[in-house]
């Protein structure tokens, strides 16, 4: 099942983000859930994240989501988990 996340950050939350990120790129790679990945931008700056697990079910999406690092850092204001279909690509 392939399941979206998207984040946005706290608004200032950049340092936030940046002190967070190695955890989160080690977390993403040794999960091995993450089909793509990337920040959500407004203009050059990050603003969020959007997060392609490929997971059994919604629930072992909401425990990737819970245990990210970013998560457990307090740097998201929101956090959607949406079912999704791959047309293209």
């Amino acid at each position: 099942m392939l399941i979206a996340l998207i984040a946005r950050d706290k608004d200032g939350a950049l340092q936030t983000r940046l002190d967070n990120r190695a955890a989160h790129l080690a977390y993403i790679e040794e999960t091995g859930v993450v089909a793509q990945a990337g920040p959500l931008l407004d203009g050059d700056a990050m603003i969020g994240s959007l997060i392609i697990l490929e997971v059994e079910d919604m629930a072992a999406a909401q425990n990737w989501a819970d245990n990210d690092p970013y998560a457990k850092a307090g740097l998201f204001q929101s956090v959607d988990l949406i079912a999704w279909k791959k047309v293209i690509g």
